[in-house]
């Protein structure tokens, strides 16, 4: 009986875990990445994304680029921005 009422938390703690940008407002979304600086959130039935605010959450060697995602009000909003590697790297001395 335990392990039934354990399986039945399991999906409220993932939703907890990683917000559905499906069921957000464009401006929800927004201020969250705003606030917590760096969120994983849900996009699709099998996808998430993790957004950031800006470079300082990437790793030093990454690239950050606007990311456009579909929120419940809008077809495309710019949640934030995503750590990319670049495909080229500028000319580093050293």
């Amino acid at each position: 009986m335990l392990v039934l009422a354990l399986a039945a938390l399991v999906p409220t703690v993932a939703e907890a875990a990683r917000p559905d940008l499906r069921r957000m407002s464009c401006a929800q979304a927004q201020a969250m990445v705003a606030q917590r600086g760096a969120v994983v959130m849900t996009t699709g039935q099998y996808t998430y994304q993790r957004f950031v605010a800006g470079p300082r959450w990437c790793d030093r060697w990454e690239v950050v680029r606007p990311e456009v995602a579909r929120t419940r009000d809008t077809q495309s909003c710019v949640v934030g921005y995503i750590c990319e590697v670049p495909l080229f790297r500028p000319f580093e001395w050293d």
